[in-house]
């Protein structure tokens, strides 16, 4: 079992910067691959970003975001994180941290994470 708790969410300007972090509790971190997603008021959760703990931490990004996010983590924090730069409207959503046990591939699907965090708010004012 892993808990995850999401903090550093909050209200910004568009073309601002926030970074939002996910600590992970209970089984060993590197078990597991990890990723953050984003839901906005009647929409369906969206992968945001991804990273493998193996091999360099090898990480990946949705279209959308690529360039202006940066996902990264701490092993000896158990932490990962998600830098968020010249931040949209368009990005305003719950953004939830997700563990997976796949620890191959690319995983960008909801159903492919085993566990998840209770989501921090972003807003992102124009």
């Amino acid at each position: 079992q892993v808990q995850l708790v999401e903090s550093g969410g909050g209200l910004v300007q568009a073309g601002g910067s926030l970074r939002l972090s996910c600590v992970a509790s209970g089984r060993t971190f590197s078990s597991y691959a990890m990723g953050w997603f984003r839901q906005a008021p009647g929409k369906e959760r969206d992968f945001v970003a991804g990273i493998r703990w193996s091999g360099g931490g090898y990480t990946y990004y949705a279209a959308s975001v690529k360039g202006r996010f940066t996902i990264s983590r701490d092993n000896a924090k158990n932490t990962v994180y998600l830098q968020m730069n010249n931040l949209k409207p368009e990005d305003t959503a719950v953004y939830y941290c997700a563990a997976t046990v796949k620890l191959t591939g690319r995983p960008t699907l909801p159903y492919e994470y085993n566990y998840w965090g209770q989501g921090t708010q972003v807003t992102v004012s124009s």
